[in-house]
């Protein structure tokens, strides 16, 4: 998106090629303040382009989807001081990298050498290969494009996963039973995940079911419970960004509605050398059952 009807003050005026360009924004699922802030931020004044939005949004018969007219609340990390560590119980987290749009924020010792290890020996025996949401109502199926053996942990079934999911969600400011179970993956060499979308197609068969248990997914986090020899990045194909897999290390990204817009598009790249363990927390807009 870009408000291109960069004009002087003097010359700003709602023309039709402006209300077009609106329309076009608003049915790609753009919202009323991501457009103001756009054309603020290209130099047109808050009172006209306001005006010209509420204008063309009158005029236009483009109906937007009603799950892309309101952003959802997502979890947050609280940077606002501009710190560059994180105290979290005790715990030091480093906060390494941070992306406004999309919401990327890359973490430097979330867990420890000590909690990796012990997760991983938790999770071995009850790994078993990957599935992934079916399209079938309610459930899950092997899918090729997820060549990766992986397994669940209830929430809170040990002191362990306890300790992390307390830590996870005084960092996130998300509530403990906003979040799926942790699920630990090991991706062997040549292993992948093809890039996706973490939140449900409220499109797809089954998605009533899915979404009733706790609502859409709106954050997702990743943590590499061992750094893999070569290859294992996550990548982020729409910003052209590649994650290393390093032990204790995260990533944490949100979106806040089920479209592409957000940017949210993300895969983990093949394993060259080694195995790559992670575990995986996914965040509900409510409780999850």
């Amino acid at each position: 998106m870009s408000a291109h009807h960069n004009q002087s003050i003097q010359q700003q005026a709602i023309s039709p090629e402006l209300r077009v360009w609106i329309q076009e924004q608003l049915a790609q699922g753009f919202t009323r303040a991501q457009l103001l802030d756009a054309m603020k931020s290209s130099g047109w004044q808050e009172d006209l382009a306001a005006r010209a939005l509420d204008e063309s949004r009158a005029d236009s018969d483009v109906q937007v989807p009603a799950e892309l007219q309101i952003a959802s609340k997502v979890p947050e990390l609280d940077l606002s001081g501009g710190q560059p560590t994180l105290w979290i119980d005790g715990h030091e987290v480093k906060v390494l990298m941070s992306i406004t749009q999309p919401r990327v924020v890359v973490l430097g010792g979330l867990l420890s050498d000590a909690e990796c290890d012990a997760m991983v020996a938790a999770a071995s025996a009850r790994l078993a290969r990957s599935e992934t949401v079916a399209t079938t109502p309610g459930g899950s199926e092997i899918n090729p494009a997820r060549t990766s053996d992986g397994m669940f942990f209830e929430r809170g079934e040990s002191e362990l996963i306890r300790t992390i999911e307390s830590r996870l969600a005084k960092l996130l400011n998300w509530p403990i039973d906003h979040g799926e179970g942790l699920q630990v993956l090991r991706y062997r060499p040549g292993a992948e995940y093809l890039p996706h979308y973490d939140y449900f197609d409220p499109t797809m068969d089954g998605a009533a079911a899915i979404l009733k248990r706790g609502g859409q997914r709106v954050g997702t986090l990743v943590m590499y419970l061992n750094t893999p020899q070569a290859g294992g990045a996550t990548i982020f194909p729409d910003i052209k960004l590649d994650v290393s897999p390093v032990k204790g290390n995260a990533v944490f990204f949100s979106y806040d509605r089920p479209h592409p817009q957000t940017q949210s598009l993300h895969g983990g790249a093949p394993v060259r050398e080694g195995e790559k363990w992670v575990a995986t927390k996914w965040l509900r807009a409510g409780v999850f059952v």
